[in-house]
């Protein structure tokens, strides 16, 4: 068989054009459409069954088709329209630095606020004025990896769809529920409402991480609130919570990064909550 040749060799195409738009906010928005960039974005994305289907288009360069060809696959089996496309198209589409030859179109994934709270979560992270899309990005991935049951992320955060926050959430955007543009007053008081105990993390509480779980107070329902990478959460947040816990610097650092301090605290969360007389559904009597 001859050699495969990409079907789409200019960026000025209308379709390179319409993938290319969505790098910026207001053109998501509309569309409601994203980019997700790399194998295990796409490949994510395409095992992903939203309403009518997530992965909706792939561009792959001829030679990403061959090296993933399993990914392609899914994506076609998933109903999606794949595209053999140059490498300058792709270039223009994606927002690395290094594309890795891949670009997926997805339509957005989050789910309404009161969908997680009617399936009565047991462990949430909320990101309250979080405004750096890496972290964000990151902070999902620990969610997904500590095994949480959503991330929140409140109107004053960073846009859920950014490139960056999808590229650091390295697939993981795709395996757990989302909340987006949720008032950090209205996420709070809905979490305490179905049993959710609440806690502020912030490098100048009270309440001592450590001595949290010495006192057996973490295998409940929980959620947590992260704040802004730079100044943390102001006082206003602070006092919403139930308490407000540091992370203990045991060294000589002067404090941990927002990504850093979240996967202590879900974590510290997760294994309070597998302890033998740990958490239960609070939908158990």
């Amino acid at each position: 068989m001859p050699p495969a040749t990409p079907e789409l060799i200019s960026p000025r195409s209308a379709r390179v054009s319409a993938a290319r738009r969505l790098a910026k906010r207001n053109f998501r928005g509309k569309d409601r459409l994203f980019l997700a960039e790399g194998p295990q974005a796409v490949r994510e994305a395409a095992r992903h069954h939203g309403e009518g289907g997530t992965l909706t288009e792939l561009f792959a360069t001829v030679e990403a088709a061959e090296r993933y060809a399993d990914i392609v696959g899914e994506a076609r089996t998933a109903g999606a329209r794949v595209h053999l496309a140059a490498e300058q198209v792709i270039e223009d589409i994606s927002t690395t630095v290094t594309p890795q030859g891949l670009v997926g179109i997805c339509r957005f994934v989050d789910t309404p606020f009161e969908a997680i709270l009617a399936a009565r979560p047991r462990l949430v992270a909320v990101l309250a004025h979080v405004r750096d899309p890496g972290n964000a990005g990151t902070v999902l991935r620990c969610a997904d990896a500590a095994g949480a049951d959503a991330v929140v992320l409140t109107d004053a955060s960073v846009d859920l769809y950014n490139p960056k926050a999808v590229r650091a959430s390295v697939g993981s955007l795709f395996h757990l529920p989302v909340a987006v543009g949720v008032p950090v007053e209205r996420a709070v008081a809905g979490l305490r409402e179905t049993g959710v105990r609440v806690l502020a993390a912030d490098g100048g509480g009270l309440d001592d991480l450590d001595d949290e779980l010495d006192r057996g107070t973490m295998g409940g329902p929980t959620a947590w609130v992260f704040g802004n990478e730079a100044w943390g959460l102001p006082e206003e947040t602070r006092a919403l919570a139930d308490a407000v816990v540091r992370v203990p610097i045991h060294g000589r650092a002067e404090s941990l990064n927002l990504a850093t301090a979240a996967a202590v605290c879900l974590y510290a969360s997760a294994r309070a909550q597998r302890a033998s007389g740990g958490c239960r559904s609070v939908t158990e009597s």
